[in-house]
């Protein structure tokens, strides 16, 4: 190929607001297409539903993070992509699930020789959560690790803390990291010209964190705690049941929940329903509306420490329409 396509690695912590940022990037009227790869943490597939219907192709990998048992998937993927013809894209996107560390992410578009010649690591976009970081980078290395090797930084969810909290939190990154670029954002609202096609990757400073990047040397392991648990059904969900139920969990639970989410068949209603949560705040939304012979079901999911899948599978039970 006489030009590579840039490739944007965008990671962040459980529930910062990636999938919010990817469905911004997919809608603002730019004129641009890309190819969109997600991954996520668990078996059952939930963020490609939540990713808005456009004319973008999405790929999904699920059961793994994409830094260990699926990066042969994200190679497949885009060599599938090449001998297709890359031409047609603008750019590919790569959301990682928020357990990944996205150093072996990036380290794939160095490693393949198929892989590197057609394409561009331009950034490693990081969406940090302003509420929640300082527990993150107490009790998951993982958050430490996608600050560290971010390109650009979006610190996000600006609206949930104070000015001087909000800087004390940007000194905090910037000690971590003092390279990147921090945008301060609310609902993860950026213009795609900040964060796209800015040739932000620089090689030479992941070198200097990790002098054995390019050499497959790379060690990574998961906080044992983290644990997904998901459930599907194909029973409506009663609107007011749930409600009432995702309420007391996530009152009673919700320093333990780290994410919580889902795509729900509501009874009698015609759109899809979104749900997400990150501990104690939730947030929902109708999404898009049921095709025309389209089989309806619900998806949920919980990552978390502590969750007790039976007591947790019970109560979603008792929101279903028995009949």
């Amino acid at each position: 190929m006489s030009k590579q396509i840039p490739v944007t690695v965008l990671t962040g912590y459980l529930g910062a607001g990636k999938t919010t940022l990817l469905n911004r990037i997919l809608t603002e009227k730019h004129g641009k297409k890309f190819a969109v790869i997600i991954n996520e943490f668990g078996s059952v597939g939930v963020d490609n539903d939540l990713v808005v219907g456009v004319d973008e192709e999405i790929f999904e990998m699920n059961n793994g993070c994409i830094c260990c048992t699926v990066r042969g998937d994200l190679i497949r993927i885009i060599a599938g992509l090449i001998r297709r013809g890359l031409d047609k894209f603008d750019g590919i996107i790569v959301e990682t699930t928020g357990l990944a560390d996205p150093a072996p992410v990036a380290q794939t578009f160095f490693a393949d020789d198929e892989v590197k010649k057609a394409t561009r690591l331009d950034a490693v976009v990081t969406v940090v959560d302003a509420k929640h970081i300082n527990q993150r980078l107490k009790d998951s290395p993982e958050a430490q690790d996608q600050i560290a090797f971010a390109d650009i930084i979006i610190l996000n969810k600006m609206d949930l803390v104070s000015k001087d909290e909000a800087n004390a939190i940007e000194a905090h990154i910037h000690a971590i990291n003092p390279y990147a670029v921090i945008h301060r954002t609310q609902n993860s609202d950026i213009a795609l010209e900040k964060i796209w096609d800015k040739g932000a990757f620089d090689l030479s400073r992941i070198l200097s964190i990790e002098p054995q990047f390019l050499e497959g040397a790379h060690k990574h392991s998961h906080d044992s705690e983290v644990k997904s648990i998901a459930f599907t059904t194909d029973k409506p969900v009663i609107m007011g049941r749930f409600e009432e139920w995702i309420g007391h969990v996530l009152a009673e639970q919700g320093p333990d929940i780290l994410r919580a989410k889902g795509v729900l068949n509501i009874r009698n209603a015609q759109r899809r329903f979104n749900f997400q949560a990150v501990h104690m705040l939730a947030d929902s939304a109708p999404g898009n509306p049921w095709k025309d012979g389209e089989e309806k079901s619900s998806k949920l999911v919980f990552i978390g420490r502590n969750l007790n899948r039976e007591a947790l599978e019970k109560g979603f039970n008792s929101c279903l329409d028995a009949a």
